[in-house]
């Protein structure tokens, strides 16, 4: 039986772009209203399924009570450790660790930013979560409040794009794509 995801991405967060990792900022008004935008004619779903950190979490919970639907944390879909890192925008690294960001953008899975999260266990940690879903859910349709790491190697797999393509996929503030894991683990892109 296979396990229907719309995987919705958080908003704009106060602290802005760059690399949010861990940090654990909130929605500006604008985050909560691309989100509720993208929302506003989805569903219905049987469950909501979120990161805990609060730019997922606090969107997720108030749509659960809102449309009345049972809410799970799942630590193991939050965002990638960006370790010394977290919170610099790409052009503050150009500046500081140009190298560094080359590696990453070109390979992820080749090059770790310093005191982070290889892109590997991220994958591991993330397909993982994905499995548990489909174990205690077969057949349903849930809504995944996440990050956009989570979202990007998760439908570059629906794609099969080669591991390197990772960053390549696009996934902006409040946006929502559908997947479909099969029974035998695979993903693909829609319902």
């Amino acid at each position: 039986m296979s396990l229907t995801l719309d995987l919705l991405r958080h908003g704009e967060t106060e602290l802005g772009g760059g690399l949010r990792g861990s940090l654990d900022d909130a929605l500006t008004a604008r985050g909560w209203q691309q989100m509720q935008d993208a929302v506003a004619a989805r569903g219905p779903w049987d469950r909501i399924i979120s990161s805990p950190l609060q730019r997922c979490r606090l969107f997720a919970e108030a749509l659960a009570a809102s449309r009345q639907l049972p809410l799970t944390l799942e630590p193991g879909l939050q965002e990638l450790h960006f370790g010394d890192w977290e919170g610099r925008s790409a052009a503050e690294l150009m500046q500081t660790d140009e190298r560094g960001l080359g590696l990453f953008w070109s390979n992820p899975y080749g090059f770790t930013p310093p005191n982070g999260e290889p892109v590997l266990d991220f994958s591991t940690r993330v397909l993982g979560a994905v499995a548990r879903l489909h174990q205690a859910w077969p057949g349903q349709r849930l809504l995944v409040v996440s990050h956009g790491g989570v979202m990007r190697l998760l439908l570059a797999r629906a794609r099969g794009l080669p591991r390197e393509q990772l960053l390549s996929v696009e996934a902006g503030n409040g946006s929502l794509f559908t997947l479909t894991r099969l029974a035998d683990g695979q993903l693909h892109e829609g319902a």
